[in-house]
């Protein structure tokens, strides 16, 4: 369903294309959402876990950026993940008023078991695009959502 804004064409083109936007991209997350639920992740402590196993340690503040989180949201996922043994956090080296976030064995082993299965997902919906539309929505996601980074 389209926009019932009474605007100009170019007005009513961008609403229509934004929305279709935004619910095939909620549609997918709730669709990733219900993975998820079932290795009882969400999908920020997902994210962490993921940046963590392919980026290595990282401090609070490289997670939320990586993620485009704030600091509030960050820290409450991280306290969640070291409560459960996922994570923990280690005073910097340098400078140890700051914090790095380390994987534990059993963050490992979490995201090694969850991550065959959340790229097969993927995968199977992205396959509805060809490899040369994929590569094009890339170029036009990042000239939408990241044209001010």
């Amino acid at each position: 369903m389209g926009t019932h804004y009474k605007g100009t064409s170019k007005e009513k083109l961008a609403l229509n294309t934004f929305i279709k936007l935004i619910r095939s991209g909620d549609s997918l997350s709730s669709s990733l959402n219900l993975i998820l639920a079932k290795y009882s992740l969400t999908a920020s402590q997902f994210n962490v876990l993921d940046a963590l196993y392919h980026l290595g340690n990282l401090t609070q503040k490289e997670i939320g950026k990586i993620l485009l989180k704030s600091g509030g949201n960050i820290t409450m996922v991280i306290d969640n993940l070291e409560k459960r043994g996922l994570v923990e956090r280690r005073k910097g080296k340098k400078d140890r008023r700051t914090f790095t976030i380390h994987l534990t064995i059993d963050g490992r082993t979490k995201i090694k078991s969850v991550l065959p299965g959340i790229v097969n997902f993927i995968q199977d919906e992205m396959n509805i695009l060809t490899s040369k539309e994929q590569l094009e929505m890339q170029k036009m996601c990042k000239a939408i959502g990241l044209k001010k980074n």
